[in-house]
């Protein structure tokens, strides 16, 4: 058996003797620990550090740290038994036995990705409950799960987006214990396990670290969320390291196999290197007998994160592929509200610049974000570098109803869209329901405070007034509120989905992609080369793209969103058709894969 630790420099430490409490507080005059029966005095040292170590707290055991005469949770706890305003538990790491298994995870070419909501996907919404659907998962041909936000948030139902523990998973899941539970049981079947962190913002309510450590903040940077988390000003190094040994404490203490970190550019860093930089770098120094894989959601599309070595990624494995989603989103609905309308008026050599070459933008001039030059130059990347999609949580649940792409997408146009996510070299990604055309939605939710609801209502609302269809305020009336708990209980995936005709047509269609990828794709992208993939636009509406594969074949693509036939030349004498989601190759509203032999 295995007993997984990773020993943090603050917070709540078991050691000999009993256990060992340490919190950064540069501007306090006094700290103390209070405990259920006593309030025991902190000792100051260096660098604003205070510590104590008593015998009197073991396991199990309920506390905080006062300072300057007020009680706050730990910002570094494991468990907040009663969220995030109530006493922080002392965690035994080591109570949790890990089979020896010999897991040394999967490689990235292996990898496809199912995004799940802990609270929405089962019937108990937890990480026992998730327990009972990874057969699922597994049979329907995915090789990971990633889990939106687990750290302790507001109230009993949220994205996780708003998390003010990042340390603890959250109670309304339960315990520590339970996670590693799930972690192991997915192992045992073969799957890898992500986990979604955010390291660009705290969360609203619960986030007590502006009065224990103001300096954890800096005014030199904003945000969307107010003041940027001080990664490169005075006093920043505590702040890096919690980060830093935050990604370590998931991936040691509960063997997760990859992380995903959520929207890096709302981070502001002026340090060389930066915090995204360091942190990959110790990661890759420090875990070297397994698989680990690092992926960034990043708009500024910055290539230089995804660079690789002879044998593997130097820093980041890859990123969440933005410009391919817009692009297929524009094609398959035609949509161009927002971000979308810098992919409305040359969708289709958006889209085989997307394939082709990883990005989209590379430094051209994005109208949405009022002319700025965009991305960096992507083509050296091999396609493995980015994570293709057509759903996540985000372009579901940022829509006013949360609907999903088959409730309001046309079958074939939605077809050629999955064939060309599921066979193309780039990484999948898939987001719960989808494999089955799930008709339920999955809303925006969250549990906050009455006066801070109201705000979080209003706003939502407001957001939305670009649309034409809501910029009248009675229109916008109609977008459910996200403050409801009928909001989170109308997200839950209803598990007597696949079982109807229509729905397991669509969920033996991902199946049998998902099936073709492994045995004809997989095998094949080891040893991708720089500018493997080059393009042609065939219309408005459709392109050809090529890819010279790892053991030099040729995957080629005719993807059509036209109403009309695309030219076919691409099918030639000796090329083997993989999968076609039309009659015909170059149909309208189809994609067709096919194989070359070197």
């Amino acid at each position: 058996m295995i007993r997984r630790h990773h020993a943090l420099p603050f917070g709540a430490e078991l050691v000999p003797g009993g256990t060992r409490f340490r919190l950064w507080a540069p501007r306090a005059k006094s700290v103390a620990l209070q405990l259920a029966d006593a309030v025991l005095p902190m000792g100051a040292e260096p660098e604003g550090w205070f510590a104590s170590t008593t015998d009197r707290a073991g396991p199990g055991a309920r506390y905080r740290y006062v300072v300057d005469g007020k009680a706050y949770p730990d910002p570094a706890s494991r468990r907040q038994p009663e969220g995030v305003h109530g006493a922080s538990e002392v965690v035994d790491p080591g109570i949790y036995a890990w089979a020896a298994s010999g897991w040394r995870g999967r490689p990235w070419e292996e990898i496809v990705l199912y995004e799940l909501h802990l609270g929405t996907f089962s019937e108990t919404g937890d990480f026992i409950g998730a327990l009972g659907h990874l057969d699922h998962v597994l049979a329907l041909g995915a090789t990971a799960i990633e889990l939106m936000p687990i750290a302790e948030f507001p109230g009993t139902r949220g994205w996780g987006y708003d998390g003010t523990y990042i340390y603890a998973p959250s109670s309304r899941y339960g315990r520590p214990e339970d996670l590693k539970r799930l972690v192991e049981a997915c192992h045992a079947r073969g799957l890898a396990v992500f986990l979604d962190v955010v390291y660009n913002h705290f969360g609203p309510e619960g986030n007590y670290l502006p009065a224990i450590a103001p300096d954890f903040f800096s005014d030199r940077h904003h945000t969307p969320w107010g003041d940027a988390i001080n990664f490169s000003g005075p006093r920043s190094r505590p702040v890096r390291e919690f980060v830093i040994h935050n990604a370590l404490y998931w991936l040691e203490e509960f063997a997760f196999d990859g992380l995903r970190l959520d929207a890096v550019h709302a981070i502001r860093d002026d340090s060389d290197p930066d915090i995204l930089t360091e942190l990959a770098e110790i990661v890759r120094r420090r875990i070297t007998d397994r698989e680990i894989h690092l992926v960034l959601e990043n708009d500024r599309n910055e290539a230089r994160y995804l660079t690789r070595n002879a044998k593997r990624a130097v820093s980041y494995t890859a990123q969440w592929n933005d410009d391919l989603h817009h692009a297929l989103h524009v094609l398959i609905t035609g949509e161009d509200v927002g971000f979308y309308g810098d992919y409305a008026t040359q969708p289709a050599a958006h889209l085989g610049r997307a394939l082709a070459e990883g990005f989209a933008y590379q430094g051209e001039a994005s109208p949405f974000r009022g002319g700025k030059p965009r991305g960096e130059p992507s083509a050296a990347l091999p396609a493995t570098a980015l994570i293709a999609f057509l759903q996540n949580h985000d372009h579901v649940g940022n829509q006013p109803f949360g609907t999903r792409l088959s409730t309001r997408a046309a079958e074939p146009a939605l077809h050629a869209g999955v064939a060309i996510v599921l066979l193309s070299p780039q990484i999948p990604l898939l987001f719960m329901g989808e494999e089955w055309a799930s008709a339920a939605p999955f809303l925006f939710f969250c549990d906050f405070e009455s006066s801070l609801a109201a705000a979080v209502r209003d706003g939502r609302r407001r957001e939305f007034s670009q649309y034409p269809e809501f910029r009248d305020a009675a229109a916008r009336e109609r977008i459910p509120d996200p403050t409801l708990p009928s909001t989170f209980e109308r997200s839950k995936l209803d598990w007597t989905g696949p079982a109807h005709p229509a729905h397991a047509v669509w969920l033996a269609r991902y199946q049998r992609l998902l099936a073709i990828r492994s045995i004809e794709i997989v095998p094949r992208l080891r040893g991708m080369g720089e500018l493997a993939g080059h393009y042609r636009v065939l219309g408005a509406k459709s392109v050809a793209v090529e890819w010279r594969m790892g053991d030099g074949s040729s995957l080629g693509l005719i993807a059509n969103f036209a109403a009309e036939p695309a030219h076919a030349s691409e099918i030639k004498e000796g090329v083997r058709i993989l999968y076609r989601s039309g009659e015909t190759p170059g149909a309208p509203q189809s994609a067709t894969f096919v194989l070359k032999p070197p």
